[in-house]
């Protein structure tokens, strides 16, 4: 396999699909890596080259996945490990290069602007990366000193300015890895990027450069969840007193990051010739946040229900008093709600058994207030913390797959259950109600497949999970409805049909222009979805409302935790 290319070989594709893969495959388990494996298991008349962008390499251990045979080529890139600045010089700089970088982000700050010309924004931008600002010439010149201090004076709300000085360098750092990247990446047929930020930026800037088509397919949407990480970092200054700060509003630098990523969210649906969501909710999301309605469509995930089937034959006649949470252990999973729920639970069942099966390292910190959290609570021999495990071990063996996130997308796990014939408990996040109690009338009419109940509220989980657990008759009617769904709707010759005309449309050549400026041709193959008039300013009310709930209960799971450095952690 290769780790490099000639840019000289340029005109000849190493391979048909580049993917674009940021703080996920192969290094990161979790259900968008499943998701990546599959697919390029999926098509194996078709190779694929990868493109990992990480924060360091030392947050990141071994593959967590072998590579495929069609994988022909993976590099690695770190985004907080961007190498050495380059020699200090001292120059005046280049001014009329910084009034347009001052228009540019006049254009970021104005969402309306970016919708109308979005590609014209990323098109002047990705020219200046390439020709006149260059990285010396943003962190020396006296060009750029001028530019910091006006924008500070101009703007800034934050009285340290040594903050906002080093809060815009780390901010544009990354840019100039991604602009390189684009020069030496290998050629291939189009393009193929499994969230915005990052890995989107990059994808429109090679979609630029090389005029290949670019795909877009979002698990979560990662400008909410960035601005929900991003509500919630101490990392972040916020120098303000007491006295200036209002509650309603965040902080200048929390602002600066958000906007930020908003603006790389913008610019890679404007080049993306196809986004795809994984339910309708997340589409309606993606229209919202600039994403052009007739570009977008649904592509749900599927499972092998065959392998996954047959676990149900392993299954004891009984009904095992063992209910599993099968995830990460960091806050997002809200494993602190799971756990006092089973305090609840155990009062009434003392035999309840609630396994969490999941890695501990990506956030050490919060894995050992849950661990604290079982002991002072009592629960050392109710709750089992194991690790990764195989699902095909794990899954014969229990009783209810429960989720307690506060955010996710469409849970591959809570398929996966339903095929091996175990139902679930989950909050009201991402897709979960559409996957326990159906979409359509056809769909609804199967029956609820478990129970969905709010955001960190333990007592609910207790009940619900309880309600099942204990009520054999319940239990095998959700089990049966969450059988019959997946069967029905989330299996792998679904999605892989469906992805068949997504890669067929693109290997096909793009659909919008690669320099962004007439992308009136524009086609949408699967599921296409008519062009929808959003109550933008009602749904922002509701959304804004709905985010400093979100936020709350973030914070009050999280606990006190020490402030971070100031680095983005972008694992999915």
């Amino acid at each position: 396999m290769d780790s490099h290319q000639d840019p000289a070989s340029q005109d000849r594709p190493v391979a048909d699909v580049g993917l674009l893969l940021e703080g996920t495959y192969p290094y990161v388990s979790g259900g968008v890596s499943s998701w990546v494996h599959q697919i390029i298991n999926g098509f194996p008349d078709l190779t694929f080259a990868l493109c990992f962008l990480g924060s360091r390499k030392q947050d990141y251990g071994d593959k967590k996945f072998k590579l495929p045979p069609n994988v022909v080529h993976l590099e690695e890139h770190y985004l907080n490990e961007a190498g050495g600045a380059p020699p200090i010089m001292k120059a005046k700089g280049d001014k009329p290069m910084f009034d347009l970088n001052r228009e540019l982000h006049d254009y970021f700050r104005a969402p309306q602007v970016m919708a109308e010309r979005g590609g014209q924004v990323l098109e002047q931008m990705a020219s200046e990366l390439e020709g006149r600002m260059n990285r010396s010439q943003f962190l020396y010149t006296e060009a750029s000193w001028n530019y910091l201090t006006e924008q500070y004076k101009e703007r800034c709300t934050d009285p340290s300015f040594v903050d906002y000085f080093w809060t815009v360098r780390t901010m544009h750092t990354p840019i100039w890895l991604l602009s390189n990247i684009v020069e030496t990446f290998p050629s291939v047929r189009c393009y193929h990027s499994v969230s915005t930020g990052y890995a989107g930026f990059l994808g429109a800037l090679l979609k630029r450069r090389h005029g290949k088509s670019l795909i877009l397919s979002e698990h979560g949407i990662y400008t909410k969840e960035r601005r929900i990480d991003l509500y919630a970092a101490r990392w972040i200054a916020d120098n303000r007193t007491m006295l200036q700060r209002d509650a309603t509003e965040a902080g200048y630098f929390r602002t600066m990051w958000i906007r930020f990523f908003e603006a790389l969210g913008r610019m890679c649906y404007d080049a993306s010739d196809q986004i795809i969501a994984l339910y309708e909710a997340n589409r309606l999301r993606q229209v919202q946040d600039g994403a052009r309605a007739e570009r977008t469509s649904n592509i749900a995930n599927g499972i092998d229900v065959v392998r996954f089937g047959a676990l149900r034959a392993l299954r004891t006649e009984t009904i095992p008093p063992i209910m599993c949470l099968i995830g990460r252990v960091v806050p997002i999973k809200d494993i602190k709600t799971y756990i006092r729920a089973t305090r609840i639970i155990a009062s009434k069942q003392p035999d309840i058994q609630a396994w969490i099966a999941g890695p501990e390292e990506e956030s050490p910190d919060y894995a050992r207030e849950c661990h604290e959290l079982v002991v002072s609570l009592g629960l050392q021999d109710n709750v089992k913390f194991l690790g990764f495990q195989k699902l095909t071990d794990l899954l014969p063996q229990i009783g209810l797959v429960v989720l307690s996130s506060i955010s996710e997308a469409l849970p591959l796990v809570i398929l996966e259950g339903y095929a091996a014939g175990v139902p679930t408990v989950s909050t009201d996040v991402g897709s979960c109600a559409q996957l326990i109690y159906g979409l359509d009338d056809e769909d609804i009419a199967l029956g609820a497949s478990g129970a969905v109940v709010g955001i960190a509220d333990p007592q609910a989980l207790a009940d619900a999970a309880m309600a099942l657990l204990m009520d054999a008759d319940a239990w095998h009617k959700a089990a049966a409805a969450g059988i019959a769904r997946v069967e029905r709707y989330y299996t792998h010759p679904v999605m892989f049909g469906r992805y068949r005309a997504v890669y067929d449309q693109a290997l096909a050549g793009p659909t919008i222009s690669s320099t962004f400026a007439n992308d009136n041709m524009v086609r949408c193959p699967v599921q296409q979805a008519p062009a929808i008039q959003l109550e933008d300013a009602a749904l922002e009310e509701v959304e804004n409302e709905l985010a400093a709930d979100l936020i709350d209960e973030l914070m009050e799971v999280q606990g006190d935790k020490p402030v971070a450095p100031p680095e983005i952690d972008i694992k999915l």
